[in-house]
């Protein structure tokens, strides 16, 4: 069994220190937020990677609907290179509370779960070294197959993981497509 550690926040230089010690510590993972607003996670996965050496760098979470696909699937490739492979992508629909700024996003949970699976499926499409994607909420091409091959991740697959919500069925198919789940429940 392996541990990660999920950074309870803090400024860039203070979390960065914290991932540090984790990695002293004997842990196998670092995870920090990303938030509407504030650190920039994949700036500060970035300046771990070059600061460590062995634990698995990710997110808790990226909530994919409000992002665009492609950029994140460049950021994670990106972090997966300066890693040397160690990049762990965690995604979910994003959550709805009055803690976090108000941005004009997507908010219908329906349309949220849509975007979610298309992106998940657009971010594999693209690590896989494919210049278009056409679904129903995006449409990617770029004609440069060069772009494709500077922006491959190191690892063969890098792992997703998505947040699952027992007992609702579609999220679980969700769970199964992915590689790691980050567990909820709803009790009605």
């Amino acid at each position: 069994m392996k541990y990660g550690v999920i950074l309870p926040g803090g400024t860039a230089t203070v979390q960065l220190e914290q991932a540090i010690l984790a990695e002293q510590s004997g842990w196998d993972g670092v995870f920090v937020w990303e938030a509407g607003y504030g650190v920039d996670a994949w700036t500060l996965l970035a300046a771990m990677a070059a600061s460590t050496s062995r634990v698995k760098l990710g997110t808790v979470l990226t909530p994919l609907p409000w992002r665009r696909p492609w950029k994140v699937a460049s950021q994670v490739a990106t972090l997966d290179q300066l890693s040397a492979g160690r990049a762990i992508l965690t995604v979910g629909v994003g959550a709805l509370s009055t803690d976090l700024p108000l941005t004009g996003e997507q908010t219908d949970l329906r349309t949220r779960a849509e975007l979610l699976d298309e992106g998940i499926d657009l971010i594999r499409a693209l690590w896989s070294g494919e210049t278009s994607y056409h679904g129903r909420h995006y449409d990617y091409l770029c004609e440069r197959d060069d772009l494709t091959r500077v922006s491959r991740p190191v690892q063969p697959r890098i792992p997703i993981w998505v947040v699952g919500v027992w007992p609702r069925p579609k999220s679980m198919r969700r769970v199964l497509r992915c590689d790691g789940v980050v567990p909820q429940f709803h009790l009605d």
